[in-house]
């Protein structure tokens, strides 16, 4: 299904538009967002759904709650106004890849690239439609009957912001990070969940060590689909997030700069402005996307709110997390397509990649590669074991580059008539892991998994060469099919084995 090309503004434009090709629904029966929309939500994606969105949310006049936009991958695509997923990630290598200019035309040239990329760089402005409705925190009682915050689950103590952008800036560059976690909401303040690895802790790290008291931040709730699809993205840090907002969405988003200096996109919803202290607080326990709520408690940073800033009649976007699949899986799938133009230039060798949805991201990957000499297989697993958030991978299979990675029963048949686990499988203990994951007794700290089911050069197989695999010529797959589909006995028929 293709899209055409569509830039949107903002959230609600973006949700007009699903509504418009019949991919959202509206629930006008009131629900809460204490345990109630978010099981919606899940029933919904569980079922294969469409987006919703709630008009009549218990406890919050005047809010909706949207929810699912992203359910599957054709929606991400109308989202980014794109067919193919891929062509972002080309996008990126090509700015990113480009050989010195020599001659004048190339220097020409050059300059032409360089206009390219301000297409793509933040805007200022000074007008925002959040800025019409500022709340001083002081005069609230409780930040959670403000905002319809979720609570996913009956064990978690506290509502979550499920999605937010988390948005702070580099102390001397001025790069912006702008990443989603978890932010679980206080009476007055919010504690945000910067895991060790990602780029938020990275920030929160410099300005710790600049000596910094506290740092200026703010949180996004609700923006245009692309840029909140980036928030989610494992951008390489030091990129600017805001940049590569643009560099995907095809142009550059408008920003509004707030008192406290941070710039946020003018598109969103809701703004919430403060300050991350050095301060500590207990968060948790949350029910995550392993299907568990995460072990154990600990302390994360305080985030002192001043203000917030709230749209007129507001639409709130939160996700649910749980057992897959839900939509974080279907964002990292998106990741997958945007991001494998990047492996590939990195890894010439690489094929395609597959992050199956039931092995949360960081469980697993299978990765398909053009063999050409002993131990290729294992140099891919090392060097995307060191490639920014693939080293929190726990699982990596390497298969042939003729086996389909995403059809599960060929990597099951790869791995079952190409892997002795004595000489394949490669164990690497005291590596750094999801801090999320349950399996390890220590968060953030595991081992890695290694499969090479790939097949063996006869250096790799005690000088023995390989068996041959059954096929038969490809003019008589042709001719044997043609008269199967002519007989009316099956359809789409598949040859018995590979031609010859």
């Amino acid at each position: 299904m293709w899209w055409p090309k569509l830039v949107f503004q903002d959230l609600r434009e973006y949700l007009e538009e699903l509504e418009k090709r019949g991919l959202l629904r509206r629930v006008r029966t009131s629900l809460s967002p204490d345990l109630e929309i978010p099981e919606a939500l899940r029933q919904v994606m569980y079922s294969g759904g469409p987006a919703v969105l709630f008009e009549n949310v218990k406890g919050y006049p005047g809010w909706r709650v949207a929810g699912n936009i992203f359910a599957n991958i054709e929606y991400v695509k109308l989202a980014l106004g794109v067919e193919n997923l891929e062509d972002i990630g080309w996008r990126l290598v090509s700015l990113a890849w480009r050989q010195p200019p020599l001659t004048l035309t190339e220097k020409l040239r050059k300059l032409r690239d360089a206009l390219e990329i301000g297409r793509y760089t933040p805007k200022l402005t000074r007008r925002a439609a959040f800025t019409r409705n500022v709340i001083e925190v002081n005069s609230i009682s409780d930040i959670a009957r403000v905002i319809p915050a979720f609570r996913q689950y009956p064990r978690e103590p506290r509502p979550y912001l499920t999605y937010p952008l988390v948005i702070v800036k580099h102390p001397e560059t001025g790069v912006t990070t702008m990443s989603v976690y978890r932010v679980m909401v206080r009476e007055r303040d919010l504690v945000v969940h910067w895991q060790l690895h990602k780029r938020g802790q990275q920030a929160y790290n410099e300005w710790r060590e600049k000596g910094a008291e506290e740092i200026p931040a703010a949180i996004v709730i609700g923006a245009e689909p692309a840029t909140l699809l980036v928030g989610a993205f494992p951008v390489p840090y030091p990129m600017d997030k805001l940049l590569f907002a643009g560099i995907v969405r095809g142009e550059g988003i408008e920003v509004y700069r707030l008192d406290n200096g941070v710039e946020v996109p003018a598109s969103a919803e809701v703004v919430i402005e403060g300050y991350v202290t050095n301060e500590l607080a207990d968060e948790g326990p949350f029910g995550d996307h392993w299907g568990y709520y995460d072990k154990p408690r600990r302390k994360f940073p305080i985030m002192r709110v001043t203000r917030i800033y709230i749209r007129e009649e507001p639409v709130y976007y939160g996700t649910v997390v749980g057992k897959p699949v839900l939509e974080d899986a279907v964002i990292g799938k998106t990741v997958e397509r945007i991001f494998l133009p990047i492996i590939k230039t990195l890894l010439p060798e690489v094929h395609d990649i597959n992050f199956p949805p039931h092995g949360v991201f960081q469980g697993m990957v299978i990765v398909s590669i053009r063999k050409r000499y002993p131990g290729h297989a294992k140099k891919v697993m090392m060097a995307l074991w060191g490639l920014g958030l693939l080293s929190l991978t726990k699982i990596i299979i390497v298969v042939d580059h003729d086996v389909n990675v995403h059809d599960i029963n060929q990597v099951i048949w790869a791995v079952s008539s190409h892997v002795d686990p004595q000489r394949d499988v490669i164990v690497i203990p005291g590596t750094p892991t999801d801090e999320l994951d349950p399996a390890v007794p220590v968060p953030g700290y595991g081992s890695k998994l290694g499969i090479d089911a790939t097949r063996k050069l006869p250096e790799e197989n005690m000088g023995v060469e390989w068996p041959e695999e059954v096929g038969v010529p490809d003019e008589l797959v042709e001719r044997i099919r043609k008269v199967l589909e002519k007989e009316g006995v099956v359809k789409d028929v598949k040859g018995s084995g590979a031609g010859l």
